[in-house]
Protein backbone atom coordinates (compact mmCIF):
# COMPACT_ATOMS: atom_id res chain seq x y z
CA UNK A 1 0.00 0.00 0.00
CA UNK A 2 1.64 3.17 -0.56
CA UNK A 3 -0.17 6.90 -0.53
CA UNK A 4 -1.57 9.08 1.79
CA UNK A 5 -2.63 6.90 5.20
CA UNK A 6 -6.00 6.87 5.77
CA UNK A 7 -6.95 8.70 8.55
CA UNK A 8 -8.90 7.28 11.82
CA UNK A 9 -10.84 8.89 14.37
CA UNK A 10 -11.13 6.47 17.59
CA UNK A 11 -14.25 7.05 19.99
CA UNK A 12 -13.29 5.50 23.59
CA UNK A 13 -9.98 4.87 24.73
CA UNK A 14 -10.83 2.08 27.35
CA UNK A 15 -10.05 -0.83 27.66
CA UNK A 16 -10.69 -1.81 23.87
CA UNK A 17 -9.75 1.39 22.78
CA UNK A 18 -5.72 1.61 24.46
CA UNK A 19 -5.18 -1.86 24.31
CA UNK A 20 -6.78 -2.95 21.54
CA UNK A 21 -7.62 -0.52 18.52
CA UNK A 22 -5.20 1.57 18.67
CA UNK A 23 -2.10 0.48 18.87
CA UNK A 24 -3.14 -1.89 16.02
CA UNK A 25 -4.44 0.97 14.17
CA UNK A 26 -1.17 2.69 14.59
CA UNK A 27 1.14 -0.56 13.64
CA UNK A 28 -0.98 -0.58 10.29
CA UNK A 29 0.33 0.11 7.26
CA UNK A 30 -2.36 2.38 5.31
CA UNK A 31 -3.85 3.71 8.60
CA UNK A 32 -2.63 6.37 10.63
CA UNK A 33 -4.19 7.03 14.28
CA UNK A 34 -5.38 10.78 13.76
CA UNK A 35 -7.55 11.32 16.68
CA UNK A 36 -8.72 10.07 19.80
CA UNK A 37 -12.63 10.48 21.73
CA UNK A 38 -12.42 10.62 25.12
CA UNK A 39 -13.73 12.91 27.75
CA UNK A 40 -11.38 11.51 30.88
CA UNK A 41 -8.57 13.54 31.83
CA UNK A 42 -6.62 10.78 32.64
CA UNK A 43 -7.11 9.26 29.37
CA UNK A 44 -6.19 12.03 27.32
CA UNK A 45 -2.74 12.12 28.94
CA UNK A 46 -2.50 8.56 27.97
CA UNK A 47 -3.30 9.00 24.75
CA UNK A 48 -1.20 11.84 24.21
CA UNK A 49 1.80 10.15 25.96
CA UNK A 50 1.49 7.13 23.58
CA UNK A 51 0.81 8.93 20.20
CA UNK A 52 2.33 12.14 20.47
CA UNK A 53 0.63 13.32 17.22
CA UNK A 54 -2.72 12.34 17.88
CA UNK A 55 -5.04 14.87 18.03
CA UNK A 56 -7.97 14.53 21.15
CA UNK A 57 -12.01 15.29 21.17
CA UNK A 58 -13.88 15.53 24.33
CA UNK A 59 -17.38 14.31 22.67
CA UNK A 60 -18.29 12.23 19.32
CA UNK A 61 -19.65 15.16 18.20
CA UNK A 62 -16.84 17.13 18.25
CA UNK A 63 -15.53 14.38 15.96
CA UNK A 64 -18.33 14.18 13.51
CA UNK A 65 -17.60 17.93 13.07
CA UNK A 66 -15.14 17.01 10.99
CA UNK A 67 -16.34 14.22 9.88
CA UNK A 68 -14.52 15.30 6.07
CA UNK A 69 -11.17 15.18 7.93
CA UNK A 70 -11.20 11.32 8.33
CA UNK A 71 -11.33 8.23 6.89
CA UNK A 72 -12.81 5.23 9.14
CA UNK A 73 -14.49 5.60 12.66
CA UNK A 74 -13.33 2.87 15.02
CA UNK A 75 -16.25 2.78 18.04
CA UNK A 76 -14.29 1.29 21.02
CA UNK A 77 -16.90 2.60 23.86
CA UNK A 78 -19.56 1.34 26.01
CA UNK A 79 -21.54 -1.50 24.52
CA UNK A 80 -25.01 0.45 24.75
CA UNK A 81 -23.24 3.32 22.44
CA UNK A 82 -22.46 1.29 19.36
CA UNK A 83 -25.66 1.47 17.16
CA UNK A 84 -25.63 5.18 17.88
CA UNK A 85 -22.27 6.22 16.97
CA UNK A 86 -22.32 3.63 14.22
CA UNK A 87 -25.06 5.00 12.39
CA UNK A 88 -24.11 8.46 12.84
CA UNK A 89 -20.63 7.35 11.53
CA UNK A 90 -22.10 5.70 8.28
CA UNK A 91 -24.77 8.75 7.85
CA UNK A 92 -21.94 10.81 8.16
CA UNK A 93 -20.34 9.03 4.70
CA UNK A 94 -17.30 7.26 6.58
CA UNK A 95 -16.42 3.65 7.11
CA UNK A 96 -17.22 2.03 10.40
CA UNK A 97 -15.26 -0.53 12.86
CA UNK A 98 -17.49 -1.33 15.45
CA UNK A 99 -16.38 -3.47 18.76
CA UNK A 100 -18.07 -6.79 19.72
CA UNK A 101 -21.09 -6.97 20.41
CA UNK A 102 -21.77 -4.61 17.47
CA UNK A 103 -25.24 -4.37 18.87
CA UNK A 104 -27.52 -5.23 21.44
CA UNK A 105 -30.27 -7.49 19.41
CA UNK A 106 -29.38 -9.13 15.96
CA UNK A 107 -32.45 -6.81 14.39
CA UNK A 108 -30.36 -3.41 14.95
CA UNK A 109 -27.11 -5.19 13.88
CA UNK A 110 -28.89 -6.32 10.51
CA UNK A 111 -30.48 -3.06 10.50
CA UNK A 112 -27.41 -1.37 10.30
CA UNK A 113 -25.53 -3.51 8.05
CA UNK A 114 -28.60 -2.40 5.84
CA UNK A 115 -27.73 1.49 6.25
CA UNK A 116 -23.84 0.28 5.43
CA UNK A 117 -25.07 -1.44 2.24
CA UNK A 118 -27.20 1.22 1.36
CA UNK A 119 -24.67 4.05 1.70
CA UNK A 120 -22.13 1.32 -0.18
CA UNK A 121 -19.75 2.05 2.92
CA UNK A 122 -17.43 -0.57 5.13
CA UNK A 123 -19.16 -1.73 8.63
CA UNK A 124 -16.52 -4.10 9.82
CA UNK A 125 -16.67 -6.09 13.70
CA UNK A 126 -13.76 -6.23 15.45
CA UNK A 127 -13.97 -10.53 16.18
CA UNK A 128 -9.98 -10.47 17.20
CA UNK A 129 -10.15 -13.94 18.52
CA UNK A 130 -10.52 -14.86 14.91
CA UNK A 131 -6.66 -14.29 14.91
CA UNK A 132 -6.07 -16.26 18.30
CA UNK A 133 -3.25 -18.51 18.11
CA UNK A 134 -5.24 -21.58 19.08
CA UNK A 135 -7.90 -20.85 16.88
CA UNK A 136 -6.03 -20.16 13.59
CA UNK A 137 -4.28 -23.92 14.54
CA UNK A 138 -7.37 -25.24 15.01
CA UNK A 139 -8.22 -24.29 11.42
CA UNK A 140 -5.47 -25.80 10.52
CA UNK A 141 -5.65 -29.14 11.86
CA UNK A 142 -9.31 -29.42 10.47
CA UNK A 143 -8.09 -27.65 6.87
CA UNK A 144 -5.51 -30.41 6.77
CA UNK A 145 -8.20 -33.37 7.71
CA UNK A 146 -6.10 -33.86 10.85
CA UNK A 147 -9.23 -35.00 13.16
CA UNK A 148 -11.62 -36.62 11.03
CA UNK A 149 -15.24 -35.80 11.46
CA UNK A 150 -15.47 -33.39 14.23
CA UNK A 151 -18.19 -34.35 16.84
CA UNK A 152 -17.80 -32.29 19.22
CA UNK A 153 -16.31 -28.32 19.83
CA UNK A 154 -15.23 -27.50 23.56
CA UNK A 155 -14.28 -23.74 24.39
CA UNK A 156 -13.94 -22.42 27.68
CA UNK A 157 -13.08 -18.33 28.14
CA UNK A 158 -12.65 -19.11 31.83
CA UNK A 159 -11.45 -16.65 34.92
CA UNK A 160 -10.96 -16.59 38.46
CA UNK A 161 -12.68 -12.94 39.46
CA UNK A 162 -14.30 -13.44 42.42
CA UNK A 163 -14.97 -10.25 43.36
CA UNK A 164 -17.14 -8.11 41.03
CA UNK A 165 -14.75 -5.35 39.66
CA UNK A 166 -17.95 -2.99 38.54
CA UNK A 167 -18.47 -0.91 35.94
CA UNK A 168 -20.65 -1.06 32.60
CA UNK A 169 -19.94 -4.87 31.70
CA UNK A 170 -20.70 -5.66 35.12
CA UNK A 171 -24.00 -3.69 35.47
CA UNK A 172 -27.18 -5.37 35.56
CA UNK A 173 -28.96 -2.28 33.55
CA UNK A 174 -30.18 -3.99 30.93
CA UNK A 175 -29.61 -1.22 28.49
CA UNK A 176 -25.97 -1.26 29.51
CA UNK A 177 -25.69 -4.96 27.35
CA UNK A 178 -23.07 -6.33 30.01
CA UNK A 179 -22.75 -9.73 31.40
CA UNK A 180 -20.29 -12.61 30.15
CA UNK A 181 -23.09 -14.22 27.46
CA UNK A 182 -22.79 -10.83 25.41
CA UNK A 183 -18.93 -9.77 26.29
CA UNK A 184 -16.56 -13.48 26.35
CA UNK A 185 -19.71 -15.10 24.76
CA UNK A 186 -19.68 -12.74 21.32
CA UNK A 187 -15.89 -14.97 21.17
CA UNK A 188 -16.77 -18.19 21.50
CA UNK A 189 -19.71 -17.91 19.77
CA UNK A 190 -18.72 -15.92 16.74
CA UNK A 191 -15.12 -18.75 17.38
CA UNK A 192 -17.80 -21.84 16.84
CA UNK A 193 -19.83 -20.50 14.12
CA UNK A 194 -16.96 -19.65 11.70
CA UNK A 195 -15.23 -22.94 12.10
CA UNK A 196 -18.84 -25.19 11.98
CA UNK A 197 -21.29 -23.13 10.39
CA UNK A 198 -24.77 -22.63 11.47
CA UNK A 199 -26.92 -23.06 14.39
CA UNK A 200 -29.31 -25.13 14.24
CA UNK A 201 -30.90 -24.89 17.91
CA UNK A 202 -29.58 -23.63 21.31
CA UNK A 203 -29.24 -24.68 25.35
CA UNK A 204 -27.78 -22.33 27.74
CA UNK A 205 -27.63 -22.09 31.38
CA UNK A 206 -26.36 -18.38 33.10
CA UNK A 207 -26.23 -17.98 36.51
CA UNK A 208 -25.28 -15.34 39.05
CA UNK A 209 -22.45 -16.49 41.58
CA UNK A 210 -20.97 -13.90 43.30
CA UNK A 211 -21.97 -12.21 46.13
CA UNK A 212 -22.43 -8.27 44.58
CA UNK A 213 -22.77 -9.42 40.84
CA UNK A 214 -25.84 -8.00 38.72
CA UNK A 215 -25.52 -9.58 35.81
CA UNK A 216 -24.16 -13.43 34.65
CA UNK A 217 -20.36 -14.02 35.91
CA UNK A 218 -20.84 -17.73 34.64
CA UNK A 219 -22.39 -19.29 31.80
CA UNK A 220 -22.63 -22.47 29.57
CA UNK A 221 -24.08 -22.13 25.79
CA UNK A 222 -24.83 -25.25 24.34
CA UNK A 223 -24.87 -25.36 20.20
CA UNK A 224 -26.21 -28.19 18.05
CA UNK A 225 -24.77 -26.66 14.37
CA UNK A 226 -27.03 -27.39 11.12
CA UNK A 227 -24.14 -30.08 10.00
CA UNK A 228 -24.18 -32.20 13.47
CA UNK A 229 -21.52 -30.61 14.93
CA UNK A 230 -21.90 -30.11 18.97
CA UNK A 231 -20.41 -26.50 20.54
CA UNK A 232 -20.34 -26.71 24.10
CA UNK A 233 -19.37 -23.25 25.17
CA UNK A 234 -18.36 -21.66 28.41
CA UNK A 235 -17.49 -18.10 29.90
CA UNK A 236 -16.95 -17.53 33.20
CA UNK A 237 -15.07 -15.53 36.00
CA UNK A 238 -15.62 -18.04 38.46
CA UNK A 239 -13.23 -20.86 37.80
CA UNK A 240 -10.92 -21.39 40.63
CA UNK A 241 -9.69 -24.39 38.30
CA UNK A 242 -9.49 -23.22 34.19
CA UNK A 243 -10.15 -25.77 32.02
CA UNK A 244 -8.38 -26.24 28.43
CA UNK A 245 -9.25 -23.32 26.03
CA UNK A 246 -10.47 -25.96 23.13
CA UNK A 247 -10.74 -29.39 23.40
CA UNK A 248 -11.95 -30.62 20.37
CA UNK A 249 -12.99 -34.69 19.45
CA UNK A 250 -13.02 -35.87 15.97
CA UNK A 251 -13.51 -39.29 14.56
CA UNK A 252 -9.82 -39.96 14.30
CA UNK A 253 -8.05 -37.88 16.88
CA UNK A 254 -9.22 -35.09 19.34
CA UNK A 255 -6.54 -31.84 20.02
CA UNK A 256 -6.36 -30.02 23.47
CA UNK A 257 -4.71 -26.66 23.90
CA UNK A 258 -4.37 -24.86 27.34
CA UNK A 259 -4.23 -21.39 27.68
CA UNK A 260 -5.04 -17.71 26.12
CA UNK A 261 -3.21 -16.34 23.11
CA UNK A 262 -0.40 -14.27 24.56
CA UNK A 263 -1.40 -11.32 21.86
CA UNK A 264 -3.61 -9.35 24.49
CA UNK A 265 -1.42 -9.61 27.41
CA UNK A 266 1.79 -8.40 25.53
CA UNK A 267 -0.31 -5.29 24.23
CA UNK A 268 -1.17 -4.87 28.08
CA UNK A 269 2.41 -4.56 28.66
CA UNK A 270 3.10 -2.09 25.79
CA UNK A 271 4.66 -4.61 23.42
CA UNK A 272 3.78 -3.99 20.25
CA UNK A 273 3.06 -5.88 16.53
CA UNK A 274 7.11 -6.44 15.06
CA UNK A 275 9.23 -9.61 14.40
CA UNK A 276 8.25 -12.44 16.42
CA UNK A 277 4.49 -11.51 17.50
CA UNK A 278 2.24 -13.75 18.91
CA UNK A 279 4.40 -16.38 19.29
CA UNK A 280 3.95 -18.75 22.28
CA UNK A 281 6.86 -21.29 23.89
CA UNK A 282 6.78 -24.69 22.68
CA UNK A 283 5.62 -25.59 26.05
CA UNK A 284 2.36 -24.10 25.62
CA UNK A 285 1.80 -25.86 22.38
CA UNK A 286 -1.64 -28.35 22.16
CA UNK A 287 -1.57 -31.87 21.85
CA UNK A 288 -3.23 -33.58 18.66
CA UNK A 289 -3.97 -37.52 19.69
CA UNK A 290 -6.58 -40.26 20.52
CA UNK A 291 -7.17 -42.49 23.52
CA UNK A 292 -5.34 -41.15 26.22
CA UNK A 293 -4.76 -37.85 28.44
CA UNK A 294 -2.61 -35.06 26.90
CA UNK A 295 -2.13 -34.28 30.80
CA UNK A 296 -0.32 -37.94 30.52
CA UNK A 297 2.31 -37.50 27.51
CA UNK A 298 -0.87 -38.75 25.12
CA UNK A 299 -0.56 -37.98 21.08
CA UNK A 300 1.87 -35.38 20.00
CA UNK A 301 2.62 -31.97 20.48
CA UNK A 302 0.99 -29.34 17.74
CA UNK A 303 3.29 -26.40 17.06
CA UNK A 304 1.25 -23.32 17.49
CA UNK A 305 0.49 -21.08 14.83
CA UNK A 306 1.48 -17.58 15.84
CA UNK A 307 -1.15 -15.61 16.98
CA UNK A 308 -2.14 -12.43 14.19
CA UNK A 309 -4.71 -9.76 15.84
CA UNK A 310 -2.60 -7.27 13.19
CA UNK A 311 -4.35 -8.80 10.08
CA UNK A 312 -7.54 -7.84 11.63
CA UNK A 313 -6.60 -4.07 10.83
CA UNK A 314 -4.28 -5.35 7.36
CA UNK A 315 -8.20 -6.10 6.06
CA UNK A 316 -9.99 -3.24 6.94
CA UNK A 317 -6.72 -1.21 4.87
CA UNK A 318 -6.95 -3.67 1.99
CA UNK A 319 -10.64 -3.27 1.99
CA UNK A 320 -10.97 0.28 2.06
CA UNK A 321 -7.78 1.23 -0.19
CA UNK A 322 -8.17 -2.21 -2.89
CA UNK A 323 -12.03 -3.28 -2.22
CA UNK A 324 -10.98 -6.65 -0.89
CA UNK A 325 -13.71 -8.48 1.41
CA UNK A 326 -14.39 -6.78 4.56
CA UNK A 327 -13.17 -9.38 7.57
CA UNK A 328 -15.69 -9.63 9.64
CA UNK A 329 -19.28 -8.58 8.36
CA UNK A 330 -22.30 -6.95 10.32
CA UNK A 331 -24.42 -10.06 9.40
CA UNK A 332 -21.98 -11.97 10.23
CA UNK A 333 -22.23 -10.58 13.93
CA UNK A 334 -25.61 -10.77 13.52
CA UNK A 335 -25.61 -14.41 13.02
CA UNK A 336 -23.74 -14.76 16.49
CA UNK A 337 -26.32 -12.40 18.12
CA UNK A 338 -29.40 -14.69 16.89
CA UNK A 339 -27.67 -17.28 19.20
CA UNK A 340 -27.00 -15.11 22.40
CA UNK A 341 -30.38 -13.71 21.84
CA UNK A 342 -31.52 -17.96 21.99
CA UNK A 343 -29.35 -18.44 24.60
CA UNK A 344 -30.65 -15.89 27.18
CA UNK A 345 -34.26 -17.04 26.04
CA UNK A 346 -33.24 -20.28 26.34
CA UNK A 347 -31.78 -19.77 30.02
CA UNK A 348 -34.94 -17.47 30.95
CA UNK A 349 -37.16 -20.14 30.08
CA UNK A 350 -35.51 -23.29 30.66
CA UNK A 351 -35.91 -24.63 26.88
CA UNK A 352 -33.57 -25.56 24.00
CA UNK A 353 -34.81 -22.63 20.98
CA UNK A 354 -34.45 -24.05 17.80
CA UNK A 355 -33.29 -21.42 15.43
Amino acid sequence: MTGTPLRVGLVGYGLAGSVFHAPLIAATEGLALDTVVTSNPERQRQARAEFPDVRLAATPDELFARAAELDLIVVASPNKTHVPLATTALKAGLPVVVDKPVAGTAAEARELAALAEERELLLSVFQNRRWDNDFLTLRKLLNEGELGDVWRFESRFERWRPKPKGGWRESGDPTEIGGLLYDLGSHVVDQALVLFGPAASVYAETDIRRPGAETDDDTFIAITHTNGVRSHLYVSATTAQLGPRFRVLGSSAGYVKYGLDPQEAALRDGLRPGPGWGREDESLWGRVGSGESPVTGGGRPEPTLPGDYPAYYAAVAKALLEGAPNPVTAREAAAALDVLEAARRSAREKVTVTL
